[in-house]
C-alpha cells in the first residue's frame, strides 16, 4: 500500500476527533460535572470511597467538603499496598503499573498509579488528539509518510509482587498499540534501555537512515541526541539527515531557552512546534493552534480538575475552586481527580489561564519551585522572560541553568545567585548581568520592591558554567535522559552548592 495513501486514510481518522472535542469546547462545566459523578460513582466500593462516603457524593460541593486534599505523602502508604498486591484500595480495576516520578532530583522517589483506564482514555486518547490538532491545522501534512522519533525514558522494572514501575513513558512505550508502533522509531527494545548514553547511540544507529517526519521528547535531551547526530554524520543541520522533518512534539520543560538552539539545527521557515502538557499523574493539555504559546486544557481525559490560587497556597483555609471559577492571568496551583485513582491530588504545578473560552493555560512553574526566601515571589515564568529579554539584548543563548539564594547575613543583603551554562555567553556578562535584573524588576514588582536602593536584596550573581556541567551533574544522579529535568528554582542553595563543587 502506498505511503501517501496511508497517510490520507490515518489523517483522515484522526480528524474526526476535532468534533467530539466541540463537546467540552462548548459545555465545559457540564462535562467536568459529570466527569466528576462518574468518577465517584466507578470507585465508591473501593477502601478510599468508603473512607470518604462516596455512595452519599451527589455534587462538587458534597465532594470537596468529604475529601480532603491530598499531597504525595498522604497517599503514600495506599500506593505501596497497592505495589505489593492490594486491589480496590483507591480504584476499583487492577493496577499493576506506577510511573516512577522523574520530575526532581530529589532522593525520594513517587509511584504515581497508571490504571488501564488512565492509559486507553488519557495518555493514548491525548496521543490521538495531539496529532489531530497538528492535523487540522497543517492538512498538508505527511507525517505518515515517515516515522517519528520517539525520546523516552528507561526501561520499566519487573518486581516479585509483580507490578511494574518505569518512567511513565517507558510504561506508555511498553503497552503501546499497534498503530502506534508502527509509525514510530526506534524499536521497543531500544527505546526501553536502560542506560541512557548507550541508547542515545543505538537510537541514532536506527534511526539515521529512517524517512523521520517528526520528533518527540522533552526539549534538553532531544538537543542531545540532534547535536550527537549531527557530529555522528557530519552534516551541517538536521534536514540533510532527515529531509521530511516537518514537526517536534515538546513538553516536560519551557521550550523558550532552546528555541534558538532548535531554529539552527532545523533550519526550515515552515517547521512547526507543538507544545504538550503531561505528567506522571495524567495527561493535561495541548497546543491547538500553530505558532501558539497557549495550550487547550483536555476535560475529557477522566480527570476532573479543581485549582488552587498561589496567593492562598499553604494556608490553613486555603480552598480549592473548580473550573467554572477560574479566572484569567491568576496563577493556581493545580489539583486533580483521576481516572487512576488519584483524588484531590496535588501535581506539585501551576498555571494560569490565558482563556476561558475555551479553557486555555500556561504553565507557569512547580509549587516548589519558586524563591521566596525575601519576599520577592520568583517564579520561574519570570526567569525565564527575564532571560529572554537578557539574552535578545546581548545575543547569549542559554543552555541550561538554575537559582537560589544567598542568604543575608550581618552586614550584607540577601541576593539571588544564578549558574548559567550558555551554547553563546554574552561578551559581557556584567551587562547581561544588569539587563537580566532589570528585566525581572519589569516582570516582577515584589521583587523590584525587594530591590530598592538594594535594601534587601542586592543586585544578582550570576556564575558562568563551564560547558557539560549539568550533564554531569544529571550524571552523578543517575539522571540522564528520559524526563528527567535541571531544577530552576530553589529556596535553598542545594542545588547551587552542589553544582559550584563540580
Amino acid at each position: 500500500m502506498p505511503f501517501p495513501f496511508i497517510n490520507s486514510i490515518i489523517s483522515w481518522f484522526l480528524k474526526k476527533r476535532k468534533h467530539q472535542m466541540e463537546l467540552f469546547l462548548k459545555y465545559p462545566n457540564d462535562v467536568q460535572e459529570e466527569l466528576l459523578q462518574k468518577l465517584v460513582h466507578t470507585a465508591k466500593s473501593t477502601e478510599f470511597g468508603k473512607q470518604y462516603d462516596f455512595k452519599n457524593i451527589t455534587n462538587y460541593k458534597d465532594f470537596a467538603s468529604k475529601v480532603p486534599i491530598q499531597k504525595y505523602e498522604s497517599i503514600e502508604p495506599l500506593i505501596e499496598r497497592t505495589r505489593k498486591g492490594e486491589q480496590n484500595v483507591f480504584w476499583p480495576t487492577h493496577i499493576k503499573w506506577f510511573a516512577k516520578s522523574s520530575g526532581t532530583t530529589n532522593a525520594k522517589s513517587k509511584f504515581i498509579p497508571v490504571s488501564d483506564e488512565a492509559l486507553e482514555y488519557c495518555h493514548f486518547k491525548a496521543g490521538k488528539d495531539m496529532l489531530c490538532m497538528y492535523i487540522n491545522n497543517n492538512p498538508e501534512a505527511q507525517l505518515f509518510t515517515g516515522k517519528s522519533l520517539r525520546l523516552g525514558g528507561s526501561s520499566a522494572v519487573y518486581e516479585d509482587n509483580n507490578s511494574y514501575f518505569g518512567d511513565l513513558s517507558a510504561i506508555i512505550i511498553e503497552n503501546m498499540p499497534f498503530w502506534a508502533d508502527f509509525s514510530s522509531a526506534p524499536k521497543p527494545e531500544v527505546a526501553l534501555m536502560g542506560e541512557w548514553e548507550t541508547k542515545m547511540e543505538a537510537i541514532i544507529d536506527e534511526t539515521i537512515n529512517e524517512n523521520i517526519t517528526s520528533l518527540a521528547g522533552v526539549p534538553s535531551w532531544m538537543l542531545v541526541l540532534l547535536n550527537r547526530v549531527l557530529e555522528k554524520t557530519g552534516k551541517d543541520n538536521i534536514l540533510e539527515v532527515w529531509p521530511n522533518l516537518e514537526v517536534y512534539f515538546h513538553g516536560g520543560v519551557n521550550f523558550n531557552p532552546y528555541r534558538e538552539q532548535y531554529k539552527k539545527l532545523i533550519p526550515k521557515d515552515n517547521f512547526k512546534y507543538y507544545e504538550t502538557y503531561n505528567a506522571s499523574e495524567g495527561f493535561f493539555a495541548i497546543q491547538d493552534k500553530n505558532n501558539s504559546d497557549e495550550l487547550l486544557l483536555m476535560l475529557d481525559y477522566g480527570i476532573f480538575y479543581e485549582f488552587i490560587p498561589m496567593d492562598q497556597y499553604d494556608r490553613e483555609n486555603s480552598t480549592a475552586i473548580p473550573l467554572s471559577e477560574v479566572k484569567k492571568d491568576v496563577n493556581y496551583a493545580i489539583v486533580i481527580t483521576t481516572n487512576g485513582g488519584l483524588w484531590r491530588y496535588l501535581i506539585g504545578d501551576t498555571v494560569k489561564f490565558t482563556s476561558t473560552k475555551p479553557h486555555r493555560v500556561k504553565i507557569t512553574g512547580r509549587t516548589k519551585h519558586f524563591i521566596n526566601v525575601f519576599g520577592e515571589e520568583l517564579i520561574i515564568e519570570n526567569a525565564e522572560d527575564a532571560l529572554k529579554m537578557a539574552s535578545e539584548k546581548t545575543g547569549a543563548s542559554i543552555k541550561e541553568y538554575t537559582v537560589g539564594p544567598i542568604f543575608m547575613g550581618s552586614n550584607k543583603n540577601g541576593a539571588h545567585e544564578w549558574i548559567i551554562e550558555f551554547t553563546k555567553a554574552p561578551d559581557n556578562i556584567d551587562l547581561f548581568t544588569e539587563l537580566l535584573d532589570n528585566a525581572l524588576k519589569s516582570i516582577n514588582s515584589d521583587y523590584e520592591a525587594k530591590r530598592y536602593n538594594n535594601m534587601t536584596l542586592a543586585m544578582p550573581k550570576v556564575n558562568i558554567a563551564r560547558t557539560g556541567l549539568f550533564y554531569d551533574w544529571l550524571k552523578t544522579k543517575g539522571k540522564l535522559g528520559g524526563q528527567h529535568k535541571v531544577p530552576r528554582l530553589s529556596n535553598s542553595r542545594w542545588f547551587l552548592d552542589e553544582l559550584l563543587t563540580l
